[in-house]
């Protein structure tokens, strides 16, 4: 691959960093406008959380593949492809008219988007050979990712409020068509290993369908119950098939996750706690709408402008003050200050009036978990990273995500299905609908707070801070290898 003229390198980079933009923003935005497709189409709220579970656990079980797929057929041919279906997919979103085609609509978008992000840091860092280049580029990468958390909730509020929901769907048809064209122009094509050299497709399918089928059987808890035989053989089977998944991974010639990788102590509780985090956030993101709107009758608009302040301050603390408390005091203290600030937060929410006050009984949780997550991210990031060579940091970094997603997807389907479970319980009690609803709320928010103290606990007594270098010398040292392993 070839890179002519610093201007095209940048413009083709600009037509990565909008296609990442999209793919986060989409996510953001479709958390404010789950109120409202309930409404239009019926939805149940477990069954309401498939519109985000349908995207999330495609794109999460899709990322190590996608990503091993570009290695071998190219690049660039994997990225537009992925942004093709993950255009379409938002026009059939878009138009959806029944519970069904929303949800598999999502699916897809899912998997365009997994096909899409997978490969966008691996072209930024052949577009960029030059170190200074690449902290640079990593730092757009990074900001558009919060920058499209930020942007999605006022965005969805805006377009709800202005037409309908339909068009956070539709907004992204212009975009996708416009990256596409520029993709096939500014982005040369790469060849690729080949398909020869293995790509572990059977290993993929074992993950995927464990996945989905086991966020299936929680969101149907509450209408089955914990010990039916229909969630304990749902729940055997996909345990089952995640099993066979591990197996595949200790025998396959061409595995598509080594096994051997998780020896790294860092990098083994780094994605744990990872997981231990990500399910109470995405758990959060969905609770709090609903307590919004239906309990506080917040417009969609106005629940957009609610969460900017935490979109904001994470965005602020993860691109500013983690990188220096990193370097000050290192990367565990860093990561426990922000898992300690997160699970305040959320047991700081459990606590929520059914007359609640924004100043007073949300925005201090916004500003908790904001902070809290700007700065245990890119320490989790920096231990699971630490110990990964040359060669394996895309298959880290990708496992990382896939972590993020799938323990969110998860996450969000127990908190959902208990907090219905102690609403439903709550009403048929003779309470009424707002405070049965806080009540839900309540208790879910309380295992999240758990949830995330169990990582505190986990990061405390399982990472070990990794040797601090210099790191010019180091980078300078280690970029050759480094550079033809990547390309």
């Amino acid at each position: 691959m070839t890179w002519p003229a610093y201007s095209s390198r940048r413009a083709a980079f600009g037509v990565l960093a909008t296609a990442q933009f999209m793919i986060i923003l989409d996510t953001s935005i479709v958390g404010i406008a789950l109120p409202s497709i309930q409404r239009s189409l019926g939805f149940s709220q477990p069954g309401l959380a498939w519109v985000v579970n349908g995207y999330v656990i495609a794109f999460g079980g899709l990322l190590l593949l996608s990503g091993r797929l570009g290695d071998l057929i190219g690049r660039k041919r994997i990225f537009v492809a992925g942004l093709a279906v993950f255009t379409t997919a938002s026009l059939l979103c878009g138009v959806a008219v029944s519970r069904g085609m929303l949800v598999a609509a999502r699916f897809a978008q899912g998997t365009g988007g997994a096909m899409a992000a997978a490969v966008v840091l691996g072209i930024s860092m052949m577009i960029f050979p030059e170190t200074h280049e690449r902290a640079k580029a990593l730092g757009v990468v990074g900001f558009v990712t919060a920058a499209g958390g930020t942007v999605g909730g006022v965005a969805g509020g805006l377009l709800i409020d202005a037409a309908s929901w339909h068009w956070i769907f539709f907004i992204n048809v212009p975009v996708g068509v416009a990256a596409v064209a520029l993709a096939v122009r500014l982005i040369p094509a790469d060849r690729g290993a080949g398909l020869g050299a293995g790509a572990d497709a059977v290993g993929a399918a074992f993950a995927t369908a464990g996945l989905m089928l086991l966020v299936y059987t929680i969101v149907m808890v509450p209408g089955y119950g914990w010990g039916s035989v229909h969630t304990l053989g749902l729940g055997a089977v996909a345990v089952a098939l995640l099993a066979a998944f591990a197996a595949r991974e200790a025998t396959a010639r061409e595995p598509l996750l080594p096994l051997r990788i998780f020896r790294s102590r860092n990098l083994s509780g780094a994605n744990l706690c990872q997981v231990l985090m990500a399910a109470p956030m995405l758990g959060f993101s969905f609770l709090s709408v609903l307590y919004l709107q239906r309990v506080l009758g917040y417009t969609p608009a106005a629940t957009g402008l609610a969460g900017l302040p935490l979109a904001a301050l994470l965005a602020a603390v993860s691109l500013g003050l983690s990188a220096r408390l990193v370097v000050r005091l290192g990367l565990r203290p860093t990561l426990l200050t922000g898992l300690t600030l997160i699970a305040a937060g959320l047991a700081l929410f459990a606590r929520v009036p059914v007359r609640g006050h924004y100043v007073a009984d949300v925005l201090p949780v916004m500003l908790l978990i904001g902070s809290g997550a700007g700065l245990a991210m890119p320490a989790l990031m920096g231990f699971a990273m630490s110990s990964a060579t040359p060669g394996e940091a895309g298959l880290v970094s990708g496992l990382f995500a896939t972590g993020a997603q799938a323990g969110g997807a998860l996450g969000l389907a127990v908190l959902a299905a208990l907090a219905t479970a102690r609403t439903d319980a709550l009403l048929a009690g003779g309470r009424a609908t707002a405070p049965a609803l806080t009540g839900g709320y309540h208790l879910a928010s309380g295992i999240s707070a758990a949830i995330v103290g169990s990582g505190i606990v986990l990061a405390a007594t399982v990472l070990r801070q990794p040797a601090l270098r210099p790191p010019k010398p180091k980078i300078a040292r280690d970029e050759p290898a480094s550079t033809q392993a990547e390309g």
